[in-house]
């Protein structure tokens, strides 16, 4: 029986880190969709692959294609697309283990329908990550949702992100956020995203859930994740279809993160919701793939970088 497949949306970033690591004053590798595409490789089932839905700049098209080699779950005949620009990389300094600013610069396009529609007609399940923020915009956005029957989870990450001229990364309000909403069935986000898009969490909930998604994920660090259920969702197969309203009692709860001593928080994000989503995919409940996101995305926090972060995710053994 071939194996269900999972497309994987978003941006292969080449990181340039300062700060994060007083011993290591600079460190170049590999981040963006890196993080997830790991973090699925660890917590996929053996029934599932990974589609790269994924664009990269014709400079770093060589080592990305070595990178997608060293995921198990990726599907044989996948590849990522080469474009004729410059991939994206970005500086990022760390001024705490919490906080950073973030600097980006290249070229690589976001999807237009016509691109995107014939990749994924064949797929399962799409996982959405904006990792610059411009994957796609909302009309994009929106013919996915119509012209794609399966469930969508998406981390709107830097769709909350401005970019100045000089490429520096910046805190902004989303636009037309309800009709963003509209165009997912899971949407994750930090603790400052929800602030930028609403100064009241239970409304922003509210939003959400009306809009038709069946569940708001928000990360809070070292404190766990807060979520926010519609009424009936315990489950993928529970999943809303557009804004019908559910009935019963909206479900809400947060789960605390394991402790751990983190060297690096970049990517925690990613892999949490890479391993949420696995978990889901996999029939699991909502609260349970929680719990194994908080745990995947502290057991990023004790490594660096995304090479070979799939195997440490799965507790493997590395031969340096």
């Amino acid at each position: 029986m071939p194996g269900r497949k999972l497309g994987v949306l978003g941006s292969l970033v080449w990181d340039e880190i300062h700060g994060r690591d007083p011993v290591v004053p600079v460190t170049e590798e590999w981040g963006g969709i890196a993080y997830a595409l790991s973090g699925f490789d660890a917590a996929l089932g053996d029934d599932w692959e990974i589609v790269p839905l994924v664009k990269v700049g014709r400079d770093l098209a060589g080592p990305a294609e070595a990178f997608l080699r060293t995921l198990a779950h990726r599907n044989r005949n996948a590849r990522f697309i080469e474009v004729p620009t410059p991939n994206n990389r970005v500086v990022l300094r760390y001024q705490s283990a919490g906080r950073r600013c973030e600097r980006m610069s290249g070229g690589v396009p976001g999807w237009t329908w016509a691109e995107l529609g014939p990749l994924v007609w064949d797929l399962d399940a799409v996982y959405l990550n904006f990792i610059s923020g411009f994957e796609m915009c909302l009309g994009t956005a929106r013919a996915l949702r119509d012209g794609f029957a399966g469930p969508i989870y998406a981390d709107l990450h830097s769709l909350l992100l401005g970019m100045g001229s000089d490429g520096l990364r910046s805190l902004q309000p989303l636009p037309d956020a309800p009709n963003w909403f509209r165009c997912f069935d899971l949407v994750q986000v930090n603790e400052e995203e929800m602030a930028q898009l609403s100064s009241d969490p239970l409304g922003l909930a509210s939003d959400v859930l009306g809009a038709g998604a069946s569940a708001l994920l928000v990360t809070l660090g070292p404190r766990g994740t807060a979520y926010v259920a519609a009424p009936g969702f315990e489950r993928l197969a529970d999943r809303r279809r557009g804004s019908v309203p559910g009935h019963g009692t909206v479900r809400t709860a947060r789960i605390e993160a394991e402790r751990v001593e983190a060297t690096d928080p970049t990517g925690c994000g990613d892999v949490f919701g890479a391993t949420v989503f696995a978990h889901l995919l996999g029939g699991e409940s909502l609260e349970a793939s929680v719990v194994a996101g908080n745990r995947a995305a502290g057991r990023n926090a004790t490594f660096r970088g995304a090479a070979a972060l799939n195997h440490h995710l799965r507790g493997a053994l590395l031969t340096l």
